[in-house]
Protein backbone atom coordinates (compact mmCIF):
# COMPACT_ATOMS: atom_id res chain seq x y z
CA UNK A 1 0.00 0.00 0.00
CA UNK A 2 1.35 3.22 -1.17
CA UNK A 3 1.46 6.18 1.11
CA UNK A 4 0.53 9.47 -0.41
CA UNK A 5 2.86 12.14 0.43
CA UNK A 6 0.94 15.26 1.53
CA UNK A 7 1.53 18.32 -0.67
CA UNK A 8 3.32 21.14 0.99
CA UNK A 9 2.52 24.86 0.63
CA UNK A 10 5.63 25.43 -1.42
CA UNK A 11 4.53 22.92 -4.04
CA UNK A 12 1.13 24.67 -4.79
CA UNK A 13 2.11 28.46 -4.63
CA UNK A 14 3.05 29.00 -8.34
CA UNK A 15 -0.30 27.85 -9.62
CA UNK A 16 -2.25 29.57 -6.89
CA UNK A 17 -0.33 32.78 -7.58
CA UNK A 18 -1.12 32.59 -11.28
CA UNK A 19 -4.85 32.14 -10.65
CA UNK A 20 -4.90 35.02 -8.19
CA UNK A 21 -3.23 37.39 -10.68
CA UNK A 22 -5.66 36.51 -13.42
CA UNK A 23 -8.62 37.17 -11.18
CA UNK A 24 -7.24 40.55 -10.15
CA UNK A 25 -6.64 41.55 -13.78
CA UNK A 26 -10.15 40.60 -14.72
CA UNK A 27 -11.53 42.70 -11.88
CA UNK A 28 -9.43 45.68 -12.96
CA UNK A 29 -10.65 45.46 -16.51
CA UNK A 30 -14.24 45.22 -15.39
CA UNK A 31 -13.70 48.45 -13.46
CA UNK A 32 -11.64 50.31 -16.07
CA UNK A 33 -13.76 49.62 -19.14
CA UNK A 34 -16.98 51.16 -17.75
CA UNK A 35 -14.95 54.10 -16.49
CA UNK A 36 -13.42 54.60 -19.93
CA UNK A 37 -16.81 54.29 -21.53
CA UNK A 38 -18.26 56.85 -19.12
CA UNK A 39 -15.43 59.29 -19.77
CA UNK A 40 -15.72 58.74 -23.52
CA UNK A 41 -19.47 59.28 -23.37
CA UNK A 42 -19.04 62.41 -21.31
CA UNK A 43 -16.50 63.80 -23.76
CA UNK A 44 -18.75 62.91 -26.72
CA UNK A 45 -21.74 64.54 -25.03
CA UNK A 46 -19.73 67.68 -24.28
CA UNK A 47 -18.44 67.91 -27.85
CA UNK A 48 -21.92 67.38 -29.25
CA UNK A 49 -23.32 70.04 -26.93
CA UNK A 50 -20.67 72.51 -28.00
CA UNK A 51 -21.27 71.67 -31.64
CA UNK A 52 -25.01 72.04 -31.20
CA UNK A 53 -24.58 75.35 -29.44
CA UNK A 54 -22.26 76.59 -32.17
CA UNK A 55 -24.67 75.38 -34.84
CA UNK A 56 -27.56 77.10 -33.10
CA UNK A 57 -25.59 80.33 -32.84
CA UNK A 58 -24.56 80.09 -36.49
CA UNK A 59 -28.14 79.35 -37.55
CA UNK A 60 -29.48 82.25 -35.54
CA UNK A 61 -26.86 84.59 -36.97
CA UNK A 62 -27.73 83.42 -40.46
CA UNK A 63 -31.45 83.88 -39.80
CA UNK A 64 -30.96 87.50 -38.56
CA UNK A 65 -31.21 90.16 -41.31
CA UNK A 66 -28.03 92.19 -41.72
CA UNK A 67 -29.00 95.89 -41.63
CA UNK A 68 -27.40 99.32 -41.38
CA UNK A 69 -29.00 101.97 -39.21
CA UNK A 70 -29.02 105.77 -39.09
CA UNK A 71 -30.54 108.38 -36.80
CA UNK A 72 -32.79 111.24 -37.87
CA UNK A 73 -31.06 114.60 -38.06
CA UNK A 74 -32.48 118.04 -37.37
CA UNK A 75 -33.11 120.22 -40.40
CA UNK A 76 -31.01 123.31 -41.05
CA UNK A 77 -32.07 126.57 -39.33
CA UNK A 78 -32.31 128.22 -42.77
CA UNK A 79 -33.80 126.43 -45.74
CA UNK A 80 -33.06 127.08 -49.39
CA UNK A 81 -36.52 127.40 -50.90
CA UNK A 82 -36.24 126.67 -54.64
CA UNK A 83 -39.24 127.77 -56.69
CA UNK A 84 -39.87 127.74 -60.47
CA UNK A 85 -40.45 131.04 -62.22
CA UNK A 86 -40.68 132.65 -65.64
CA UNK A 87 -38.81 135.87 -66.33
CA UNK A 88 -40.81 138.91 -67.37
CA UNK A 89 -39.81 142.31 -68.66
CA UNK A 90 -40.22 145.17 -66.22
CA UNK A 91 -42.45 146.85 -68.82
CA UNK A 92 -43.86 145.20 -71.93
CA UNK A 93 -45.95 147.41 -74.17
CA UNK A 94 -47.55 147.12 -77.61
CA UNK A 95 -47.24 150.27 -79.73
CA UNK A 96 -50.25 151.28 -81.85
CA UNK A 97 -50.88 154.10 -84.29
CA UNK A 98 -53.19 156.89 -83.12
CA UNK A 99 -53.96 158.10 -86.62
CA UNK A 100 -55.14 156.49 -89.84
CA UNK A 101 -52.88 156.33 -92.86
CA UNK A 102 -50.03 154.40 -94.47
CA UNK A 103 -46.59 153.52 -93.15
CA UNK A 104 -44.11 155.81 -94.86
CA UNK A 105 -40.97 154.40 -93.20
CA UNK A 106 -39.86 152.44 -90.12
CA UNK A 107 -36.59 153.01 -88.26
CA UNK A 108 -36.30 150.22 -85.65
CA UNK A 109 -36.27 146.47 -86.10
CA UNK A 110 -36.33 143.61 -83.57
CA UNK A 111 -33.44 143.70 -81.12
CA UNK A 112 -32.91 147.45 -81.50
CA UNK A 113 -32.23 149.30 -78.26
CA UNK A 114 -34.16 152.56 -78.32
CA UNK A 115 -34.41 155.59 -76.07
CA UNK A 116 -37.57 157.31 -74.87
CA UNK A 117 -38.92 159.60 -77.62
CA UNK A 118 -36.83 157.98 -80.38
CA UNK A 119 -38.57 157.86 -83.77
CA UNK A 120 -39.74 154.36 -84.68
CA UNK A 121 -41.90 154.96 -87.77
CA UNK A 122 -43.52 157.66 -89.93
CA UNK A 123 -47.14 157.48 -91.08
CA UNK A 124 -48.61 159.37 -94.03
CA UNK A 125 -52.08 160.67 -93.12
CA UNK A 126 -53.27 163.10 -95.85
CA UNK A 127 -56.81 163.34 -94.46
CA UNK A 128 -55.53 164.63 -91.15
CA UNK A 129 -53.21 167.08 -92.89
CA UNK A 130 -56.09 168.51 -94.94
CA UNK A 131 -58.38 168.69 -91.93
CA UNK A 132 -55.69 170.59 -90.05
CA UNK A 133 -55.32 173.10 -92.90
CA UNK A 134 -59.07 173.60 -92.96
CA UNK A 135 -59.20 174.02 -89.19
CA UNK A 136 -56.47 176.65 -89.32
CA UNK A 137 -58.43 178.56 -91.98
CA UNK A 138 -61.57 178.41 -89.86
CA UNK A 139 -59.55 179.71 -86.91
CA UNK A 140 -58.25 182.63 -89.00
CA UNK A 141 -61.82 183.43 -90.10
CA UNK A 142 -63.05 183.31 -86.51
CA UNK A 143 -60.24 185.59 -85.39
CA UNK A 144 -61.16 188.09 -88.15
CA UNK A 145 -64.79 188.03 -87.10
CA UNK A 146 -63.72 188.53 -83.51
CA UNK A 147 -61.67 191.58 -84.45
CA UNK A 148 -64.60 193.08 -86.35
CA UNK A 149 -67.00 192.35 -83.50
CA UNK A 150 -64.62 194.03 -81.06
CA UNK A 151 -64.36 197.19 -83.17
CA UNK A 152 -68.15 197.33 -83.67
CA UNK A 153 -68.90 196.83 -79.99
CA UNK A 154 -66.47 199.63 -79.06
CA UNK A 155 -68.01 202.01 -81.61
CA UNK A 156 -71.53 201.38 -80.30
CA UNK A 157 -70.32 202.04 -76.77
CA UNK A 158 -69.28 205.55 -77.92
CA UNK A 159 -72.48 206.15 -79.88
CA UNK A 160 -74.74 205.30 -76.97
CA UNK A 161 -73.31 208.29 -75.13
CA UNK A 162 -74.83 210.65 -77.70
CA UNK A 163 -78.04 208.64 -78.00
CA UNK A 164 -77.21 207.95 -81.66
CA UNK A 165 -78.02 204.23 -81.22
CA UNK A 166 -80.35 202.34 -78.99
CA UNK A 167 -79.34 200.31 -75.99
CA UNK A 168 -80.57 197.18 -77.76
CA UNK A 169 -78.06 197.70 -80.56
CA UNK A 170 -75.28 198.02 -77.99
CA UNK A 171 -76.35 194.80 -76.25
CA UNK A 172 -76.55 192.90 -79.54
CA UNK A 173 -73.00 193.91 -80.49
CA UNK A 174 -71.68 192.98 -77.07
CA UNK A 175 -73.30 189.54 -77.40
CA UNK A 176 -71.86 189.16 -80.88
CA UNK A 177 -68.40 189.95 -79.48
CA UNK A 178 -68.76 187.22 -76.84
CA UNK A 179 -69.97 184.73 -79.48
CA UNK A 180 -67.01 185.49 -81.72
CA UNK A 181 -64.63 184.90 -78.79
CA UNK A 182 -66.24 181.49 -78.24
CA UNK A 183 -65.91 180.69 -81.97
CA UNK A 184 -62.21 181.52 -81.83
CA UNK A 185 -61.72 179.26 -78.80
CA UNK A 186 -63.57 176.37 -80.52
CA UNK A 187 -61.59 176.80 -83.74
CA UNK A 188 -58.33 176.97 -81.79
CA UNK A 189 -59.19 173.78 -79.89
CA UNK A 190 -59.95 171.99 -83.16
CA UNK A 191 -56.62 173.10 -84.57
CA UNK A 192 -54.83 171.79 -81.48
CA UNK A 193 -56.65 168.45 -81.76
CA UNK A 194 -55.75 167.98 -85.39
CA UNK A 195 -52.17 169.10 -84.70
CA UNK A 196 -51.91 166.36 -82.11
CA UNK A 197 -53.38 163.89 -84.58
CA UNK A 198 -50.79 165.01 -87.10
CA UNK A 199 -48.12 164.56 -84.41
CA UNK A 200 -49.19 160.93 -84.09
CA UNK A 201 -47.84 160.43 -87.59
CA UNK A 202 -44.50 160.18 -85.79
CA UNK A 203 -44.47 156.90 -83.81
CA UNK A 204 -41.97 157.20 -80.97
CA UNK A 205 -40.71 154.99 -78.14
CA UNK A 206 -42.61 155.48 -74.86
CA UNK A 207 -39.62 154.45 -72.69
CA UNK A 208 -36.07 153.14 -72.86
CA UNK A 209 -36.13 149.54 -74.00
CA UNK A 210 -35.68 147.04 -76.78
CA UNK A 211 -37.89 146.26 -79.77
CA UNK A 212 -39.09 142.66 -79.44
CA UNK A 213 -41.55 142.64 -82.37
CA UNK A 214 -42.01 144.59 -85.59
CA UNK A 215 -45.39 143.90 -87.18
CA UNK A 216 -45.42 146.51 -89.94
CA UNK A 217 -43.69 147.38 -93.18
CA UNK A 218 -43.60 150.27 -95.64
CA UNK A 219 -46.98 150.83 -97.31
CA UNK A 220 -49.07 149.02 -94.70
CA UNK A 221 -52.49 150.50 -94.04
CA UNK A 222 -52.72 151.77 -90.48
CA UNK A 223 -56.00 151.82 -88.56
CA UNK A 224 -56.11 153.88 -85.38
CA UNK A 225 -58.92 151.74 -83.98
CA UNK A 226 -61.84 154.06 -84.64
CA UNK A 227 -62.87 152.05 -87.67
CA UNK A 228 -61.98 148.51 -86.54
CA UNK A 229 -59.31 146.64 -84.64
CA UNK A 230 -56.22 148.68 -83.86
CA UNK A 231 -53.04 147.80 -85.72
CA UNK A 232 -50.03 146.94 -83.51
CA UNK A 233 -46.93 148.34 -85.13
CA UNK A 234 -44.27 147.34 -82.62
CA UNK A 235 -43.85 145.68 -79.24
CA UNK A 236 -41.09 146.79 -76.96
CA UNK A 237 -39.87 145.74 -73.53
CA UNK A 238 -37.92 147.36 -70.73
CA UNK A 239 -35.38 144.74 -69.60
CA UNK A 240 -32.77 146.65 -67.61
CA UNK A 241 -34.68 145.23 -64.65
CA UNK A 242 -36.39 141.83 -64.84
CA UNK A 243 -39.54 140.98 -62.90
CA UNK A 244 -39.98 137.47 -61.54
CA UNK A 245 -43.18 136.27 -59.92
CA UNK A 246 -43.07 133.18 -57.68
CA UNK A 247 -45.71 131.46 -55.57
CA UNK A 248 -44.41 130.78 -52.07
CA UNK A 249 -46.11 127.98 -50.06
CA UNK A 250 -48.29 129.17 -47.22
CA UNK A 251 -45.93 127.50 -44.71
CA UNK A 252 -43.23 130.09 -45.50
CA UNK A 253 -45.46 133.10 -46.18
CA UNK A 254 -44.76 134.68 -42.78
CA UNK A 255 -40.99 134.58 -43.41
CA UNK A 256 -41.21 136.61 -46.64
CA UNK A 257 -40.35 140.31 -46.25
CA UNK A 258 -39.74 143.18 -48.64
CA UNK A 259 -36.03 143.60 -49.38
CA UNK A 260 -35.26 139.93 -48.74
CA UNK A 261 -32.41 138.71 -50.95
CA UNK A 262 -32.94 136.07 -53.63
CA UNK A 263 -30.82 134.38 -56.30
CA UNK A 264 -31.79 133.15 -59.76
CA UNK A 265 -30.48 130.19 -61.72
CA UNK A 266 -31.33 130.36 -65.42
CA UNK A 267 -31.24 127.16 -67.42
CA UNK A 268 -29.75 128.86 -70.47
CA UNK A 269 -26.94 130.51 -68.49
CA UNK A 270 -25.09 127.71 -66.76
CA UNK A 271 -22.80 128.39 -63.78
CA UNK A 272 -24.18 131.90 -63.36
CA UNK A 273 -26.30 133.27 -60.54
CA UNK A 274 -28.17 136.55 -60.56
CA UNK A 275 -29.05 138.39 -57.38
CA UNK A 276 -32.34 140.14 -56.78
CA UNK A 277 -34.62 141.21 -53.97
CA UNK A 278 -38.24 140.82 -52.95
CA UNK A 279 -40.02 144.04 -53.94
CA UNK A 280 -43.62 143.31 -52.97
CA UNK A 281 -46.12 140.54 -52.38
CA UNK A 282 -49.87 140.20 -52.71
CA UNK A 283 -50.48 140.01 -48.93
CA UNK A 284 -53.12 137.36 -49.58
CA UNK A 285 -53.09 133.58 -49.80
CA UNK A 286 -54.56 132.10 -52.97
CA UNK A 287 -57.54 129.93 -52.09
CA UNK A 288 -56.91 127.33 -54.78
CA UNK A 289 -53.16 126.79 -54.28
CA UNK A 290 -52.59 128.17 -50.73
CA UNK A 291 -49.60 130.15 -51.93
CA UNK A 292 -48.40 133.75 -51.66
CA UNK A 293 -47.61 135.66 -54.86
CA UNK A 294 -44.21 137.37 -54.53
CA UNK A 295 -42.47 139.71 -56.98
CA UNK A 296 -38.67 139.66 -57.19
CA UNK A 297 -36.81 142.27 -59.24
CA UNK A 298 -33.40 141.41 -60.67
CA UNK A 299 -31.04 144.03 -62.17
CA UNK A 300 -30.13 143.19 -65.75
CA UNK A 301 -27.67 145.87 -66.92
CA UNK A 302 -26.01 143.64 -69.55
CA UNK A 303 -29.33 142.31 -70.92
CA UNK A 304 -28.27 138.73 -70.24
CA UNK A 305 -31.67 137.78 -68.85
CA UNK A 306 -34.39 137.53 -71.46
CA UNK A 307 -38.14 137.75 -70.84
CA UNK A 308 -39.91 134.43 -71.11
CA UNK A 309 -36.92 132.36 -69.96
CA UNK A 310 -37.37 129.69 -67.30
CA UNK A 311 -35.57 130.28 -64.02
CA UNK A 312 -35.28 128.75 -60.56
CA UNK A 313 -35.54 131.23 -57.70
CA UNK A 314 -33.75 130.48 -54.43
CA UNK A 315 -35.03 132.16 -51.28
CA UNK A 316 -33.08 131.67 -48.03
CA UNK A 317 -35.95 131.41 -45.58
CA UNK A 318 -35.46 130.98 -41.79
CA UNK A 319 -37.21 127.88 -40.45
CA UNK A 320 -39.54 128.73 -37.52
CA UNK A 321 -39.59 125.15 -36.18
CA UNK A 322 -36.76 122.76 -37.02
CA UNK A 323 -37.95 119.33 -38.05
CA UNK A 324 -36.37 115.86 -38.35
CA UNK A 325 -34.89 114.73 -41.65
CA UNK A 326 -34.08 111.19 -42.79
CA UNK A 327 -32.84 109.74 -46.10
CA UNK A 328 -35.60 109.24 -48.64
CA UNK A 329 -34.65 105.55 -49.00
CA UNK A 330 -35.41 104.89 -45.30
CA UNK A 331 -39.16 105.27 -45.86
CA UNK A 332 -41.31 102.23 -46.62
CA UNK A 333 -44.44 102.98 -48.66
CA UNK A 334 -46.93 100.22 -47.95
CA UNK A 335 -50.68 99.80 -47.65
CA UNK A 336 -50.61 101.15 -44.09
CA UNK A 337 -48.99 104.36 -45.33
CA UNK A 338 -45.41 105.64 -45.00
CA UNK A 339 -43.42 103.76 -42.35
CA UNK A 340 -39.88 103.50 -41.04
CA UNK A 341 -38.22 100.32 -39.73
CA UNK A 342 -36.83 100.82 -36.22
CA UNK A 343 -34.53 98.35 -34.42
CA UNK A 344 -35.68 97.99 -30.81
CA UNK A 345 -33.60 96.89 -27.80
CA UNK A 346 -34.32 93.20 -28.55
CA UNK A 347 -32.74 93.57 -32.00
CA UNK A 348 -36.17 93.16 -33.56
CA UNK A 349 -37.89 95.14 -36.28
CA UNK A 350 -40.60 97.61 -35.29
CA UNK A 351 -42.46 99.20 -38.20
CA UNK A 352 -43.63 102.64 -37.15
CA UNK A 353 -46.02 104.85 -39.10
CA UNK A 354 -44.77 108.39 -39.73
CA UNK A 355 -46.11 111.63 -41.19
CA UNK A 356 -43.98 113.14 -43.95
CA UNK A 357 -43.39 116.79 -44.75
CA UNK A 358 -41.28 118.35 -47.48
CA UNK A 359 -39.33 116.21 -49.91
CA UNK A 360 -35.81 117.58 -50.48
CA UNK A 361 -34.81 114.93 -53.02
CA UNK A 362 -32.18 112.85 -51.19
CA UNK A 363 -33.78 113.51 -47.82
CA UNK A 364 -37.34 113.90 -46.58
CA UNK A 365 -38.87 115.67 -43.61
CA UNK A 366 -40.65 113.67 -40.89
CA UNK A 367 -43.19 115.69 -38.92
CA UNK A 368 -44.63 112.97 -36.69
CA UNK A 369 -43.84 109.43 -35.53
CA UNK A 370 -40.22 109.60 -34.34
CA UNK A 371 -38.23 111.72 -31.89
CA UNK A 372 -34.74 111.29 -33.39
CA UNK A 373 -33.32 108.83 -30.85
CA UNK A 374 -34.44 105.64 -32.62
CA UNK A 375 -32.04 103.63 -34.78
CA UNK A 376 -33.69 103.56 -38.21
CA UNK A 377 -32.79 101.09 -40.95
CA UNK A 378 -31.30 103.15 -43.75
CA UNK A 379 -32.44 100.99 -46.68
CA UNK A 380 -35.17 98.59 -45.51
CA UNK A 381 -36.28 95.85 -47.93
CA UNK A 382 -40.01 95.50 -48.61
CA UNK A 383 -40.28 92.09 -46.91
CA UNK A 384 -39.46 93.39 -43.42
CA UNK A 385 -42.17 92.75 -40.82
CA UNK A 386 -42.49 93.69 -37.19
CA UNK A 387 -40.73 91.22 -34.84
CA UNK A 388 -38.14 90.05 -37.38
CA UNK A 389 -34.67 89.55 -35.90
CA UNK A 390 -31.94 91.73 -37.30
CA UNK A 391 -28.22 92.16 -36.87
CA UNK A 392 -26.85 95.69 -37.05
CA UNK A 393 -23.80 96.08 -39.24
CA UNK A 394 -21.20 98.50 -37.87
CA UNK A 395 -20.68 101.64 -39.86
CA UNK A 396 -17.31 102.10 -41.60
CA UNK A 397 -14.65 103.05 -39.07
CA UNK A 398 -16.73 101.91 -36.12
CA UNK A 399 -15.24 99.20 -33.90
CA UNK A 400 -17.43 96.20 -33.42
CA UNK A 401 -18.20 95.57 -29.73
Amino acid sequence: MKHEVPMTHESQSPRATSCSCTTQNRVKWFLVIPLVLCVSGAITFFLRAQSSKKLTSTTQSLEAEQVSVIHAQQSAPVTDLALPATLQAYSDSPIYARTNGYVNHWYADIGTHVRQGQLLALIDSPEVDQELNQARAVLAQAQANLTLAGVTAARYQELIKTDAVSQQDVDQNNQNLAAQKANVQAASANVDRLAQMQGFERVTAPFNGIITQRNTDIGDLVNAGNGGTGFELFRMAKIDVIRTFVTVPETYSEQIADGQKATLDVSGLANQQFEGAVIRNSHSIAITSHTLLVEIDVPNPKSQLMPGAYAEVHLHVPVPVRSLVIPGGAVLYQAAGPQVAIVNQKSQIELRKVALGRDFGDTIEVTKGIDGSEPIISSPPDYLVSGMKVSIQPTPGEKKS
